[in-house]
């Protein structure tokens, strides 16, 4: 197992006043300190308060370099004791410390690898969390409970790589499965991973659905946007929202269908849509969807500056044949393909119980080296 070490790169520390940098790779803890420092003395000339919302960018950049930073030094702690913990099991020929060492060292390597694929995030916005949402497609029926297969999928992606999930809304179908869902997932990099996932999936299955037990084929559409914290400011005018109040859905309950505390908001100017009926709370749907708001308006502006079509687009094409970017086939025989990596696996089971991570990463480092394939009438080299 490889040690884990400073980047090669050579990047100079951000020597700006008053422009934040992300500093460095991952492992290039040397100039992340420098940013930190540069920054410490900032913030104690007391103009640094003059402008508030450049403090808080540069205060914000300071508390993602120190947990970059905090990271790197819990890892190497961990790495130390495992090495001590090694040298001591082979000077005492001890076969239970030995074991215990290499399964010391073994748990390292994730968070290592971890570490590494994090270089592969160019974007600042990718350590934020992320808010995604899947709407079913083509299918029917078989299309609703594909659906609600992929949303049992991230949330146990989520939960597997440590993450805090919620399911913000949901609209399930009569027959089963769900028509759509919006699922709130807080981490580092929880966005910068999603975005391996944003486009049309296909499902090949023998259908629970049909009496004749005959093959059928099922869509859903997947797409993220990052959960931006409240120091972000996206103006929102009051006079562009429609807000309608309904009854909350759902399966049964004391609650359910008694009061108007679902809220559905609709931003005129860029038909963004959202709502909410998770919460018992009117007042805490609507800030529900509020925040859900901004998160949408804030990748729309993130869209508009890229020259590139990017995910956004993929997402509003038809979520049918020719359009998926990565296939689940379950019969006649078991495989998961993703049509942009090349990337194929026939643990279709560990897959949907989320061990989505291969794929992520196979995206990721396809990205970056430039080799994502096109896929015809579905996502591009740039579905970023």
């Amino acid at each position: 197992m490889r040690h884990p070490c400073r980047s090669t790169r050579t990047t100079s520390p951000a020597t700006s006043e008053s422009a934040p940098a992300r500093s460095g790779g991952t492992f290039d803890v040397l100039t992340k300190q420098e940013r930190v420092a540069d920054l410490d003395r900032q913030a104690s000339i007391p103009e640094f308060w003059n402008d508030a919302g450049a403090a808080r960018e540069l205060l914000r950049e300071r508390t993602r370099l120190q947990r970059g930073i905090d990271r790197f030094a819990d890892l190497g702690r961990a790495m130390e004791d495992a090495e001590t913990l090694l040298e001591l099991g082979d000077e005492s020929q001890d076969a239970a410390t030995l074991a215990e060492a290499r399964a010391a060292l073994a748990a390292l390597e994730p968070r290592v690898r971890a570490m590494e694929v994090e270089r592969l995030f160019p974007e600042e916005v990718d350590e934020a969390g992320a808010v995604v949402e899947i709407n079913t497609g083509a299918g029917g029926t078989d299309a609703c409970d594909w659906a609600q297969m992929l949303m049992r999928a991230y949330l146990r992606w989520a939960d597997q790589m440590g993450f805090k999930a919620k399911v913000m809304d949901l609209s399930p179908n009569d027959e089963g499965g769900i028509k759509s869902c919006a699922i709130e997932i807080e981490g580092a990099y929880a966005y910068g991973y999603l975005q391996a996932e944003i486009g049309v999936h296909r499902l090949v299955r023998i259908s629970p659905y049909d009496a004749n037990a005959r093959r059928q084929t099922a869509f859903a559409s997947v797409h993220a946007w990052p959960d931006i914290d409240d120091d972000i400011e996206v103006v929102i005018d009051e006079k562009d929202l429609e807000i309608s109040t309904m009854r909350s859905g759902g399966a049964g309950g004391q609650h359910v269908n008694m009061t108007d505390s679902a809220v559905r908001i609709v931003h005129r100017p860029s038909g963004i849509v959202v709502k909410c009926q998770n919460e018992r709370s009117q007042h805490k749907n609507k800030a529900t969807a509020m925040k859900m708001l901004r998160a949408k308006l804030f990748q729309l502006e993130l869209d508009k500056r890229q020259v590139a079509i990017d995910a956004t687009n993929a997402a509003k094409k038809k979520t049918e044949w020719g359009s998926q970017i990565r296939s689940y086939v379950i019969h006649p025989y078991r495989q998961v393909k993703d049509r942009r990596t090349g990337m194929e696996s026939s643990n279709t089971d560990g897959f949907l119980d989320g061990g989505i991570l291969p794929f992520m990463e196979a995206w990721l480092v396809a990205r970056a080296g430039g080799t994502l394939k096109v896929v015809a009438g579905g996502a591009t080299e740039e579905d970023a």
